[in-house]
Parts: structure tokens; C-alpha cells; sequence
């Protein structure tokens, strides 16, 4: 399969960003004097974007609500940037990509975006970055890969979407694309890890 643009989601693709995830809202929690997330806001966590998984916790205090966005948007990310892994052959197989493709990288953060690329050393390895800071809907909605066709005027025959969660699959179907799930997503197309697009992106 040859694809004129490979569009890589960030989180459960790129890393094992959950511990750093469920940390960075739970310090918002924490000083908002709120219990931690639970369960299912730690899953949440991995793959909503802020906006949406602050409106979900603080969806019966307005009040509240408003002061987590804002704490959100100045917590420096820094501080939990070690507690994500990259994985396997990230830097191999995001070089082996771009031999053969243009790339972008579409992600539910925001602002955390530009210091964690700079922090892992990937800032040159996209030729475009899109996160929810750059369209009006993240998300399952499928605006962030619109932008992407957009940008490089391209067909959604000529891209394809690698993600791993269901909002990542969603979005793809939505714009039309072609989607390959990475990890234990349930789709017909679907690689273990990253490293393993090099079996079928040719």
C-alpha cells in the first residue's frame, strides 16, 4: 500500500504516554481538591482530549469546570514528560516513513504538543503538526485530518491515519480514509506496534 501521507496519531502510537497522561490531570484534580481519576478516567485519559475529558469530570460544576480549562492550559507539561515511553524503533520508523511519504502528526493535546517534540528529539520528523489548538473539533470528529488533506492537497484515497483508539478510527471513517489501528484495537487492518507499519506501508 502506497500512500502519498501518513498521518500518525501521538499517544498509544507513538508512546505509552498513560502514566504521564493520568498524572498531568490527576495534579489538576489534586489542586482542585478532588479525588483522583478513576478507572475509567484513567482510559479516558489516554486518548480524550483536555477540553473534552475536563468537561466530562466537571460536568455538574460550571464553576469548577472553568478552573480546571484554565489550569490545564498553564500546568507546564514538563514535569510528567519522563513518565512517557517512546516506543520501539520510534526514531527508525518515523525515518523509514518519511523516505516514502510526506507526514503529519494529528493529536487530542494541544499545547503540550511543541515541548514534548522538542523534548524526544522529533521536532524535524513531521511535515505538519496539527493538534486541537488548530481546529474547531477534536477528535472523533474528523477535522484534524481534514486539515491534514487540506494542507497537502491531497485526496482521502492518497492518506492513510494510524491510531489506536476508537475516536482515531471514527475520525478516519469520517474523512474518508483509509484507518490502520496500532496495538489491540479491533480493525481489519491492524499492526502490534509501530515498527510494524514497515510490513505494510510499501
Amino acid at each position: 500500500m502506497t500512500k502519498r501521507l501518513v498521518i500518525l496519531d501521538c499517544d498509544g502510537v507513538l508512546f505509552d504516554s498513560s502514566a504521564a497522561n493520568v498524572a498531568f490531570y490527576n495534579a489538576i484534580l489534586d489542586r482542585m481538591g478532588r479525588p483522583p481519576l478513576d478507572a475509567e478516567g484513567e482510559v479516558l485519559a489516554h486518548w480524550m482530549g483536555s477540553p473534552q475529558l475536563i468537561a466530562k469530570l466537571f460536568a455538574d460544576d460550571a464553576e469548577g469546570h472553568r478552573a480546571a480549562r484554565t489550569l490545564a492550559r498553564e500546568l507546564d507539561y514538563t514535569p510528567f514528560l519522563h513518565l512517557m515511553q517512546p516506543v520501539p524503533e520510534l526514531a527508525e520508523t518515523l525515518l523509514w516513513i518519511r523516505e516514502r511519504s510526506a507526514t503529519a502528526l494529528a493529536t487530542n493535546r494541544g499545547s503540550t504538543v511543541p515541548q514534548l517534540l522538542e523534548h524526544f528529539g522529533l521536532d524535524g520528523h513531521f511535515d505538519l503538526v496539527v493538534g486541537t489548538n488548530h481546529v474547531a473539533r477534536p477528535k472523533p470528529a474528523p477535522d484534524m485530518l481534514l486539515h491534514c488533506l487540506e494542507h497537502f492537497t491531497l485526496d482521502p484515497s492518497q492518506a492513510v491515519y494510524v491510531g489506536d483508539s476508537p475516536s482515531d478510527r471514527e475520525a478516519a471513517l469520517a474523512a474518508g480514509m483509509e484507518f490502520i489501528a496500532v496495538g489491540t484495537l479491533a480493525h481489519e487492518r491492524r499492526v502490534a506496534t509501530l515498527a510494524g507499519l514497515r510490513a505494510v506501508l510499501r
